[in-house]
């Protein structure tokens, strides 16, 4: 479940804290992550053997339960929470990760529908070490502080001279100090499976593949997608959950839930092809990021084959209303699109033939650059060129719509900032308009970068 904007995934304090020579106290600490992007690259699967915070002496604190293999590219622009646990008080400067086995993918389109490829990588360093940005203190009594964990896909995964991944990784990561009020510290999206359900106590935990387990408070504020609700939950329900950390209890404090399956299977990806390419569709090839459980006949990494039957239900993650059918359904399908499909695990055990209840669309990160001439500040609109692996997907612009709850993040403060050619990511919901077919972008955040941060790789 972790992944690109994912991180590295931490367990509990029963042998995660063996290499801890502090004293017994212990405080409140998480982890969040994202990516930086790269073009054309839909994978960077790697397995995490340790990752640990060090105080530039001998005390350190190992974040990572067992040796979980992370995808650093499945998420973009988004956040996710990898664990919240309690670690020894005293204060963290530095941190020191060490990586195993890696491999990389990419879609070649040169076929239809396109097909995924992946290779072996070779890490020039399998050993990460650096300082922290801040000192990161953990106290009895404090608030819960952590750290972000970008991995710079960009400058990790080596090219020759004419643009062709030569197979070389040299890891590079970007870890930041977070506060739980931080912007880069809310949580934007947790999937994971129901354990149990608290209905008086306005709670449910769920958990992780990788066994991590997590209390998720709900309250009036809370948002339900479709007719979903606390009493609706089983544990067979996945969910997605988005929120913010609460300074108390340790606990996840939701502002949004949905959920993505409530038979006991799902799984996440982009869309890469849809049969028929207009009208309804009868099935969808999804190149798949994330997966409950892991272990049906589908594997994260691979394309798989979805097959509709006309009566699945549709929705739109961070979307309520009634016209969200009418903007996403069978018809409103597409190339490049976030999805999420749930269903029982038996529909699951082919992954060229996979039936599904539920399919969601839901938020990603586009990369590309705006367009010339396009900004039109009255309609709050422009549009962008996507680029990278979305790109190979979407290969003409789209317009791109901001609304109220929009918001322009690392480097840009407003409208006026989107200049001609200015390299960005939106992140948002790409939909199809239904009256006339075009693609159209739902802008939730606008991201500033570097003009490097979009070099094109060849294959």
């Amino acid at each position: 479940m972790l992944s690109a904007a994912v991180i590295l995934v931490s367990g509990c304090s029963n042998g995660a804290l063996s290499n801890i020579s502090t004293s017994s106290a212990t405080g409140p600490a998480f982890m969040v992550g994202t990516d930086a992007p790269m073009a054309s690259v839909t994978s960077f699967a790697v397995q995490v053997t340790s990752a640990e915070l060090t105080n530039g002496s001998s005390a350190s604190a190992n974040l990572v339960s067992g040796t979980p293999t992370v995808d650093f590219a499945r998420y973009n622009g988004l956040q996710t929470l990898v664990d919240m646990n309690d670690i020894p008080t005293g204060t963290y400067t530095g941190y020191k990760i060490t990586l195993g086995t890696a491999t990389i993918g990419y879609l070649d389109t040169t076929v239809t529908p396109p097909a995924l490829k992946t290779e072996t990588a070779t890490l020039t360093s399998t050993t990460v070490t650096g300082d922290l940005d801040k000192p990161l203190t953990i106290s009895t009594n404090g608030q819960p502080v952590g750290i972000r964990v970008d991995f710079d896909l960009k400058d990790s995964i080596q090219v020759d001279t004419n643009g062709n991944i030569t197979g070389s990784v040299n890891p590079t990561f970007n870890i930041n100090t977070v506060t739980r009020t931080d912007t880069r510290a809310h949580i934007d999206e947790l999937i994971a499976g129901v354990v149990s359900v608290n209905a008086s106590g306005q709670s449910f935990v769920v958990q992780g593949p990788h066994g991590e387990q997590f209390t998720i408070d709900v309250n009036g504020q809370t948002e339900w997608d479709g007719s979903a609700s606390l009493s609706t939950l089983n544990t067979n329900s996945i969910v997605q959950v988005s929120g913010q950390l609460d300074p108390a209890d340790q606990t996840l404090d939701a502002d949004e839930v949905a959920v993505l399956s409530d038979t006991g299977f799902y799984a996440a990806g982009q869309v890469t092809y849809v049969t028929p390419p207009t009208g309804a569709a009868t099935s969808f090839d999804l190149y798949v990021r994330g997966l409950l459980p892991t272990t049906t006949g589908i594997q994260q990494g691979q394309i798989a084959q979805v097959n509709l039957s006309g009566s699945e239900t549709y929705s739109i993650y961070w979307m309520h209303n009634p016209f969200t059918q009418f903007l996403f359904n069978s018809s409103g399908l597409t190339a490049g699109q976030s999805i999420a499909v749930g269903g029982p695990a038996t529909g699951a055990a082919n992954a060229n033939a996979v039936t599904v209840d539920r399919v969601t669309l839901r938020n990603w990160g586009f990369n590309g650059t705006v367009v010339k001439g396009s900004q039109n500040s009255a309609t709050g609109s422009f549009q962008l060129q996507i680029n990278g692996f979305a790109g190979v997907l979407v290969p003409t612009p789209v317009t791109v719509y901001l609304g109220g709850h929009s918001d322009f993040r690392f480097g840009l403060g407003g409208f006026t900032d989107l200049t001609d050619g200015a390299n960005i990511r939106v992140v948002g919901l790409l939909l199809k308009n239904p009256t006339n077919g075009k693609l159209v972008l739902l802008g939730r955040h606008v991201d500033g970068f570097s003009t490097t941060d979009f070099a094109t790789v060849n294959f």
